[in-house]
């Protein structure tokens, strides 16, 4: 939601949304929480929507995946956050899948907690903005448990280029 509409806290989304239409493509990645692995998860972001034809929605899109990657970093991977090649540094998986009028992004980790969305906060704070900016930025979002463990954070996007 833009414009500086403030939405009411209704609880997160616990499910995926469904595709509106028949799946058209689909990508995944795995990477390391660390400066490389999240430089490859926005490099990954800019080329997957180039060839989809969706470079109109890459600068959103790329952020809204930054944030997720930076919030499984930070919380569900502590310590590991901004090392550089540390063999065994824990691994988050992004995912990207594309209908006809929407582009679902996920971020998965090993952690079960869900994500904390705090709305409330000076716009100065250095953390805490995270999930605002997801908020801010798709049509919506939320989060599913991975049984046995783990959980994906989730956001929806419009691909219909900006009018």
């Amino acid at each position: 939601m833009r414009g500086g509409a403030v939405r009411d806290p209704a609880p997160m989304p616990e499910t995926m949304p469904q595709p509106s239409g028949a799946l058209s493509a689909s990508a995944a990645l795995r990477v390391e929480c660390s400066r490389e692995g999240f430089a490859r998860a926005r490099s990954f972001t800019r080329d997957t929507l180039h060839v989809w034809s969706l470079d109109h929605r890459c600068d959103d899109t790329t952020l809204v995946i930054t944030e997720l990657a930076a919030n499984a970093a930070t919380h569900a991977a502590p310590g590991t956050a901004g090392t550089t090649g540390t063999p065994g540094a824990a691994e988050i998986r992004l995912g990207f899948l594309l209908d006809p009028t929407h582009l679902l992004v996920t971020v998965s980790d090993p952690d079960d907690h869900p994500p904390v969305y705090a709305p409330t906060g000076s716009a100065l704070e250095e953390h805490g903005r995270g999930l605002c900016i997801v908020d801010a930025l798709s049509e919506e979002w939320g989060w599913t448990p991975c049984p046995p463990a783990g959980k994906t954070v989730w956001a929806r996007l419009s691909t219909c280029p900006p009018i």
